[in-house]
């Protein structure tokens, strides 16, 4: 199957994307922050550089994107039509890099929070959102994902 746009629109599509500062990643900023929660962005000397670092509390917190980090079982996972052993690879080696980063912060005595883009879609979850996620940084479980 074909793409529906040609070769140079969808690489400046693809360029548009960002890493930083997305939208479920701000919406898990507002949710922390609506409870009071301090926190640090994008934290280079930690693996991984979570988006969300509570230092104080050993807490790394990511906003992963759905299609980008595969996430399992989820609608918006899609596998592309187009190039599918490229996508595949690229997915897999994502999926594999947050696995090890996930690894080495846990080896570091960190907790891991994943919050995947598909809990932050309607306004009902994002309502939801905030006590989620005060409830997860208030126990102790050691890894931790909030979808959907």
């Amino acid at each position: 199957m074909a793409d529906i746009v040609d070769v140079i629109t969808r690489s400046r599509m693809m360029s548009g994307i960002k890493g930083k500062n997305t939208k479920p990643e701000m919406l898990v900023r507002k949710a922390l922050s609506s409870q009071g929660f301090r926190y640090r962005l994008h934290r280079k000397d930690l693996p991984g550089a979570p988006d969300i670092a509570m230092p104080g509390r050993k807490i790394a917190i990511f906003a992963h994107g759905c299609f980008w980090h595969m996430h399992q079982g989820c609608r918006l996972a899609k596998m592309p039509s187009t190039r599918p052993e490229f996508w595949r690879a690229k997915l897999c080696r994502n999926a594999e890099r947050d696995s090890e980063a996930v690894a080495a912060l846990a080896a570091l005595g960190w907790r891991v929070l994943i919050v995947w883009e598909c809990s932050t879609k309607s306004l009902e979850l994002q309502a939801a959102l905030p006590e989620k996620l005060r409830l997860w940084i208030a126990g102790s479980e050691l890894l931790g994902e909030i979808s959907a």
